[in-house]
């Protein structure tokens, strides 16, 4: 795919708020260095472009439900960020002690619906998913290719826990101008093996090298990553997502 990347924190973004135009700010941004050039891959985190679409709650504008109060009692939560949990939740995976995973609306397994309280503002308030991140990413990849007229890529991501490993890494919520895979099935190896199973989920991977120079508290939530030959295609963030009948652990 590449023999060498960059991958370059975007900085000077504003903090984003409803009705801003996210691809807009980061064409400004991006100016004349580092630009923006044919090939780059945009890896916009899902904090900002919630914030942009007015995904942004406060808890005080929320009544729980009874199923909301019963389960922050188990949880010990607070009863109103369950009812949102469970507003944008399709249905609860598993609960024990205070951790709850749902399979949210767009078919993502994650902790409280992918809910979060950091870097969105004062005590009290939350951010939700976009609504449609696939739709979201194409409006922005959109807006850049129209800005620039370059043929780049954006992933949208979140940072989401793993089953079988301790520690968090970003993965792709969003994705546009791109497909989401690498297929090498059917490839050969050097020593003649014919590979049967091999299909490597690049958007996860770019999407977790970004994270490399945004952290959490560095206030940069958009990296350009260049270098990198992704390959061509409408995808979608959805194709990621296993089928729960192939699932083995649900």
């Amino acid at each position: 795919m590449a023999s060498e990347l960059r991958i370059i924190p975007l900085r000077g973004l504003p903090e984003f708020r409803e009705g801003d135009d996210v691809a807009e700010a980061i064409v400004k941004a991006a100016g004349a260095e580092p630009e923006i050039r044919d090939g780059d891959v945009l890896v916009v985190t899902q904090k900002i472009v919630s914030k942009s679409e007015g995904r942004v709650v406060q808890l005080d504008s929320v009544t729980p439900s009874p199923e909301a109060e019963r389960l922050a009692q188990e949880t010990e939560k607070d009863p109103r960020l369950v009812e949102l949990i469970l507003q944008e939740s399709s249905g609860i995976v598993r609960q024990r002690g205070p951790v709850l995973i749902t399979e949210t609306r767009h078919g993502f397994v994650c902790a409280n619906a992918g809910i979060d309280a950091s870097n969105v503002g004062p005590e009290g308030t939350v951010c939700l998913l976009p609504v449609d991140p696939d739709a979201s990413a194409d409006r922005i990849c959109a807006g850049i290719r129209k800005a620039t007229g370059g043929n780049v890529a954006v992933i949208i991501s979140d940072t989401f826990g793993r089953a079988w490993r301790e520690g968090h890494t970003n993965v792709a919520v969003g994705v546009a101008g791109m497909l989401p895979f690498a297929d090498y099935v059917g490839q050969v190896d050097p020593f003649g093996y014919e590979l049967r199973v091999s299909t490597l989920c690049i958007a996860d991977e770019l999407a977790g090298a970004a994270e490399l120079v945004q952290n959490k508290l560095d206030g940069v939530p958009v990296a350009i990553i260049r270098g990198f030959d992704y390959p061509r295609g409408e995808g979608s963030a959805r194709h990621i997502v296993r089928p729960k009948e192939n699932d083995l652990f649900r």
